[in-house]
């Protein structure tokens, strides 16, 4: 059977405080009260397909993660032990067809604009399709997780390891909050006090014996480990000095942020 294209676009967008593919879970946060909005084009036609929607607790939300250009037949998951798997049987972005699927809570409808709760997708985000969940097809709680059963075990167990700020680390990240409202530590804590060993999904770099490194969407936190913590030595910016100030990456996320932190780091400041 020859292969022929197939013609997909947009009809809505992702809007949420979620810039980085570090930002977003692996699976939506169902414990938290957030809320994100999906905002569907102007255009009469969809809008109108929104029509009884409001009456599901929940829906289908069907994704292009547009950020991906290539896939991989055997990925890295984020979860679990450093072991290959077959792309089929993750939910992996990096896919043959980019082609996401969440479910989220849906809590209203106004002029076009979902209000949902917690997802696992970044900001601008492609919204191919919607559906309505429905509990008597959608869910079978007896189903066999296959490899994901022994992972599941193992997050069910306590976090192993504990988070422990150096003084300067506490400093910068406090500057970070109180000057420029970032602060990635939430996802950052939570994927250290799992797992905090050398991944390249969870972008976790040893550099030296007992020296590593987590990219943390545009910024960079360096750690220790110390018996059962994750000791936070210091915080660095992501791109180099060349990047934030050549022209034409003026919209590179964060810039501003980053050429002040350089600056207060660096320049001789007095932490405040």
């Amino acid at each position: 059977m020859s292969e022929r294209e197939l013609t997909v676009r947009p009809i809505a967008y992702v809007r949420t405080n979620r810039r980085f593919k570090f930002d977003a879970p692996s699976q939506p946060e169902l414990e938290s009260e957030e809320r994100n909005h999906i905002e569907f084009l102007a255009d009469d036609r969809l809008r109108a397909g929104l029509q009884d929607l409001e009456g599901f607790d929940r829906i289908w939300l069907i994704s292009w993660f547009d950020r991906n250009t290539s896939w991989r037949p055997r990925v890295l998951p984020p979860r679990g032990p450093a072991k290959r798997r077959g792309v089929f049987s993750t939910r992996s972005p990096h896919r043959p067809n980019p082609i996401g699927l969440t479910a989220v809570t849906l809590f209203s409808i106004h002029d076009g604009v979902l209000e949902v709760g917690p997802l696992d997708l970044t900001d601008g985000t492609p919204i191919l399709d919607v559906k309505p969940y429905l509990r008597t097809v959608d869910a079978h709680p007896e189903s066999s997780l296959g490899w994901l059963e022994a992972v599941q075990e193992l997050e069910n167990q306590p976090e192993p390891y504990r988070i422990a700020l150096s003084p300067q680390a506490e400093i910068e990240l406090r500057w970070l909050r109180d000057n420029w409202h970032i602060d990635f530590t939430p996802r950052a804590f939570t994927i250290l006090a799992r797992n905090p060993q050398p991944h390249r999904t969870r972008r976790i770099l040893q550099l030296e014996p007992n020296r590593f490194r987590i990219a943390c969407g545009a910024w960079r936190m360096y750690f220790h480990l110390s018996e059962d913590q994750v000791v936070v030595e210091e915080i660095e910016k992501g791109y180099s000095d060349e990047t934030l100030n050549t022209p034409g990456n003026e919209e590179a996320i964060d810039r501003e942020a980053q050429i002040a932190f350089h600056a207060w780091k660096h320049g001789g400041c007095t932490p405040a």
